[in-house]
């Protein structure tokens, strides 16, 4: 088998610049390059990768917080198919980015974190800022990624790289699991060398997949559409993120239900579209509230019904509601109703 030998930094950055996704038929890279502060914690390492690989932009931010709301802005942007790394350093550096991951966690927007940590091997402490437990030598305040991160992991030794960073891949690529990636780095092991597999640098092509519908649920969901009276469809961002607004548009333009947008579906259809009837739940539009009160059937796509959304599970009065809702975000271009059908009386949700 044949090898390179890197450092960790090195490893990391050559890794991310070969990453690419795919989707019907269009292949981009998906890193744009990375965002952030160098400092003690991250220079030495990761800092010598992008030396290195020009090509892989690095852009210098002000305030690691920021880095983090940058990059989340420009993967909602991308629709999901493009990301950025964000680097810091140690202790408060790396705390400053918590609150974007939370952002980007529960927006489902891949970002991917790089903060420094504390030397593995434990002879240099404390260094500087260097934020450090009383009485565990096994955590540092990147532990505190780990509530608002999809995927967390510490690499403490090099080869550890090998399986973690195609995890990595994983979930930030994924429609459903994507968020805030956390993939915390020790000082000394960054600038730690061995003989990685060349394999793993190869050009890699993550594919987002488009599944087609069950021929049996997309009949039982026309039925119910058919035999509804006052349906009403509630856009989410899987709608915007699925590219499928046109076909959106069209499906309405086809039966007349009105549309109703949560907050990351804002945009699904064109604010003056007729049957657009803007926001929906607790920051609602009385027009929006009022329909969906009264509806008799919620066709919900690309949404989770959030608490907002649902404004706490009140939304739906009607006590004969019935939901289909299309829970696969990138099977919308492929089929408007390819449903998972749900059914919700006294807002116990069960599916049938």
């Amino acid at each position: 088998m044949k090898t390179n030998r890197l450092t960790v930094g090195q490893a990391i950055v050559l890794f991310l610049k070969n990453q690419y996704v795919e989707r019907d038929g269009k292949e981009i890279p998906f890193f744009a390059g990375c965002l952030g502060i160098f400092g003690h914690g991250i220079v030495a390492g990761v800092g010598e990768g992008l030396q290195e690989n020009p090509d892989f932009r690095y852009i210098m931010t002000r305030n690691e917080q920021a880095s983090v709301h940058i990059a989340t802005a420009y993967a909602k942007m991308k629709n999901r198919l493009g990301a950025f790394a964000c680097l810091s350093s140690i202790g408060p550096g790396a705390t400053n980015m918590i609150t974007g991951a939370a952002c980007a966690t529960i927006n489902r927007l891949p970002v991917l974190l790089l903060p420094g940590d504390i030397f593995s091997r434990r002879n240099v402490a404390p260094v500087l800022q260097q934020l450090e437990s009383p009485y565990s030598q096994d955590i540092s305040v990147n532990d505190c990624f780990k509530p608002v991160s999809k995927y967390w992991d510490r690499i403490n030794r090099p080869e550890q790289l090998i399986t973690s960073l195609p995890e990595v891949m994983r979930v930030l690529t994924s429609p459903s699991d994507t968020g805030a990636v956390t993939l915390a780095l020790p000082q000394d092991v960054q600038a730690e060398a061995y003989d990685f597999p060349e394999e793993l640098f190869r050009k890699r092509i993550w594919r987002i997949a488009r599944p087609r519908p069950d021929s049996d649920i997309l009949s039982e969901a026309a039925g119910m559409i058919r035999a509804s009276k006052k349906p009403v469809i509630v856009a989410g961002g899987g709608v915007i993120y699925s590219e499928a607004s046109d076909i959106l548009k069209k499906f309405v333009g086809q039966t007349g239900i009105p549309v109703a947008e949560t907050f990351a579906g804002k945009g699904s259809l064109p604010y003056n579209h007729p049957s657009n009837l803007g926001a929906i739940g607790v920051t609602g539009t009385p027009g929006a509230n009022e329909f969906t009160s009264g509806a008799d059937l919620i066709i919900g796509i690309g949404t989770r019904y959030s608490d907002f959304t649902t404004a706490s599970k009140t939304a739906f009065q009607n006590p004969e509601v019935k939901f289909i809702n299309i829970m696969s975000l990138n099977s919308i271009h492929i089929s408007i109703v390819h449903c998972r059908l749900l059914l919700m009386r006294g807002y116990a949700l069960r599916s049938f």
